[in-house]
């Protein structure tokens, strides 16, 4: 019988070992975020696991793994990786397409839907499918000016005149493949890659080469041709400057550089084709993502958890520890989060802006060249004909960068 037993045991134990880590049964769940949120995760994650008795045998770790790594580690193993994981949102088609994310049920995507801003919304879906949770909109760009010098920031034309007048300098980095789509994306133009599993680029979506893109083009021209124009996007590097587009990270050399003339505001609107468009650009969201599971009991924890980490109220509570810039409209609209002028600028701006998706090494270097090229004055005094044909050239380089 002891021999009998000792089987049975060896024969459980080999089993267990054979068991995924997500299998049925499974108490542990596992939780990566970055190492700045790692205390403030933990002491929200008691909170739930106190206000929610009906999961108290589960045993919840939070691990230091920053966004883009934690995206790597769950593409290289997503068995072993965490059950909720932040990432950001250019890494999502990826995730989808390895099977590393859950789709939202139809109560948590309405949830999503109504509680967030619309730029993060759309960060997290594929098609009319939501995958994740926003947790943040605080990564893109905007206008700081000096208010005693730009009286009307809102259109482009208003900035440059002012800035003339007043022999100061706007500065704008159209050589950057990030600041310069502000334009293109503005007028309605495309750039998207599609990537498969493995994160290989298998076509190029753009329509620059069109009347759109054409009119985005004489706008940047128009542009740099003002002697207020300087090529750049750093507070720190910049001289003599009264606007300047930039992020939130800047906030503190802007508001020491302008003083007391400080301002923010979204991008302005500007000229392209007879009428005022206003300029777009990229923009950046930190999303948490819970991986598929095999028993019912942890994905709803998994997915209560989750729902509760990116809510409103736990949004606020993380920009007033780290400063994370909320999505959730509720947390936006708190007096703390409105007195953050840069944050409320590129909160008005992320309404515009496209969410960034993943993008070939080269093309980042194609930008700057039609950069290089528009600010050395290789355009000037083209005719239709000429610049639609360096949009076309444009164009089938970045094509050529995917299949």
């Amino acid at each position: 019988m002891k021999k009998l037993a000792a089987l049975l045991i060896a024969l459980c134990m080999v089993f267990a070992l054979a068991v995924p880590a997500c299998a049925a049964g499974d108490k542990t769940l596992k939780v990566w975020v970055a190492d700045a949120v790692v205390d403030f995760t933990k002491a929200q994650i008691e909170t739930f696991m106190a206000a929610h008795p009906e999961y108290a045998d589960y045993a919840v770790t939070v691990e230091p793994v920053g966004e883009g790594d934690a995206a790597s580690n769950i593409l290289t193993d997503v068995e072993a990786g965490a059950d909720i994981f932040g990432f950001p949102q250019d890494q999502l088609s990826r995730l989808v397409a390895a099977d590393a994310l859950i789709e939202l049920s139809d109560e948590n995507a309405a949830i999503v839907a109504a509680e967030n801003d619309a730029g993060s919304v759309s960060a997290a879906k594929m098609g009319d499918l939501t995958y994740a949770y926003p947790l943040t909109s605080d990564n893109g760009y905007f206008l700081y000016y000096d208010k005693s010098v730009v009286k009307d920031p809102s259109t482009l034309e208003a900035i440059v005149a002012d800035c003339e007048a007043a022999g100061k300098k706007i500065y704008f980095d159209i050589r950057s493949g990030w600041y310069q789509p502000a334009f293109f994306f503005g007028a309605g133009c495309v750039l998207t890659y599609d990537t498969d599993e493995s994160g290989a680029f298998t076509a190029c979506n753009i329509d620059y080469a069109s009347d759109k893109g054409l009119g985005a083009l004489k706008a940047l021209i128009k542009f740099t041709e003002s002697p207020a124009f300087v090529n750049g996007s750093s507070v720190s590097n910049a001289t003599n400057a009264a606007a300047i587009v930039d992020g939130t990270w800047d906030a503190s050399a802007a508001k020491e550089m302008f003083g007391e003339n400080y301002a923010c505001a979204k991008l302005p609107t500007v000229e392209m084709n007879g009428e005022a468009v206003q300029l777009s650009g990229f923009g950046g969201f930190k999303l948490l993502g819970v991986k598929p599971q095999t028993d019912d009991e942890k994905l709803a924890l998994c997915d209560e958890l989750a729902l509760y980490l990116s809510s409103g109220e736990v949004q606020l509570a993380r920009y007033n520890e780290v400063s994370w810039g909320p999505s959730n409209l509720a947390a936006q609209a708190d007096p703390a989060v409105q007195a953050d002028e840069a944050l409320s600028a590129l909160g008005q701006q992320l309404a515009f802006a496209i969410p960034q998706g993943q993008y070939p090494g080269e093309y980042w270097g194609q930008a700057e060249a039609l950069g290089d090229s528009i600010i050395a004055g290789d355009y000037k005094g083209a005719d239709d004909a000429a610049l639609m044909a360096a949009l076309q050239a444009f164009q089938d380089t970045c094509i050529s960068y995917a299949g």
